[in-house]
């Protein structure tokens, strides 16, 4: 049996109510109830609140069971009814966080840097609750000079939004930084100078204690642990992460190949972009055979490459 908040029922109430149903519909005249918390019930039924021993067990253990039952009844829902689930998940957002409207439309950024070279940014976009890959976008940091954070945010929050803006496209509802409270700040110098300041709710994540921060608010938000608002935050910050590594990596390999084939006669940008594409490291480039690199490059740079590489080899 399942009891629904209807207006803003108490914990006490709700339970008084789900006790006294389910003594009507199963006909139950049980003169004892074991309950987490007190609730008036009259004078014919007693009451324990147990705190230890087999009693405690067996409460935790329906407390447990009723847990359960729920979880089971939402992957139910989302197998059964996915956009009843999406905008369960969307409405619980919007209440979680005390945002304005359902953040339907939701991007977060990540900075990716090592030891302050080659600095990129990353920006994932989630619909409803879930990502669009097609949407996310790449940045290479162009006016910050080696690893700073705040700055690297305050560019990448202008270009995205200037473009989309230039653009006529939608904006999200909701924007997460990866970071705290200076990252905020610098993401919402971005959105004043676009005039955006306020037209979209802003939130941080910090990692460590996964706090999450609002502008002007310097006490954080602590999330339940298992709630699906924090699930959802996570899966955005992890997949920022993801795919900013994955894009950071990659520069690094294409400028160690570029550091390393830029002397080779013939082997140009576009020819260091396929091999990249298609072996995905330098590494794997230097021990390529001669018919692979020819397959992608063709015969005459194929050539260049696998001479240049078998010399290097030789060298070493």
């Amino acid at each position: 049996m399942e009891i629904k908040k209807k207006l803003d029922e108490t914990d006490e109430e709700l339970l008084q109510l789900a006790i006294i149903e389910i003594r009507q519909r199963y006909q139950s005249h049980s003169k004892e109830i074991y309950i987490p918390f007190p609730v008036e019930l009259g004078d014919d039924i007693k009451i324990h609140i147990p705190k230890s021993g087999d009693k405690k067990r067996i409460l935790e253990l329906s407390e447990r069971n009723a847990k359960y039952y729920r979880m089971e009844r939402f992957k139910q829902a989302k197998i059964v009814d996915p956009e009843r689930h999406q905008k369960r998940i969307l409405a619980q957002m919007k209440k979680d966080l005390r945002l304005p409207e359902e953040p339907v439309h939701i991007e977060c950024f990540d900075n990716s840097n090592i030891q302050g070279t080659n600095p990129v940014s990353a920006c994932v976009v989630f619909r409803n609750a879930k990502p669009s890959k097609k949407e996310y976008r790449k940045f290479n940091i162009k006016t910050v000079q080696g690893p700073n954070d705040y700055a690297s945010i305050e560019e990448v929050v202008y270009r995205r939004y200037k473009r989309l803006l230039d653009e006529n496209a939608s904006l999200p509802q909701l924007i997460v930084i990866d970071g705290g409270k200076g990252q905020i700040t610098s993401a919402l110098k971005s959105l004043e100078k676009l005039g955006l300041r306020g037209k979209i709710a802003v939130i941080g994540i910090a990692e460590r204690l996964e706090e999450i921060f609002y502008p002007d608010d310097p006490i954080p938000l602590y999330l339940d642990k298992k709630s699906e608002t924090l699930k959802v935050i996570q899966q955005l910050r992890n997949e920022a992460h993801r795919f900013g590594l994955s894009f950071h990596r990659d520069k690094r390999s294409k400028d160690a190949l570029d550091t390393e084939l830029q002397h080779i006669t013939g082997v140009g940008e576009k020819t260091i972009t396929q091999l990249l594409k298609h072996f995905k490291s330098k590494k794997r480039v230097s021990e390529a055979t001669f018919d692979e690199l020819v397959s992608v490059v063709g015969v005459a740079r194929g050539k260049k490459i696998f001479t240049y590489f078998q010399s290097q080899e030789g060298n070493s």
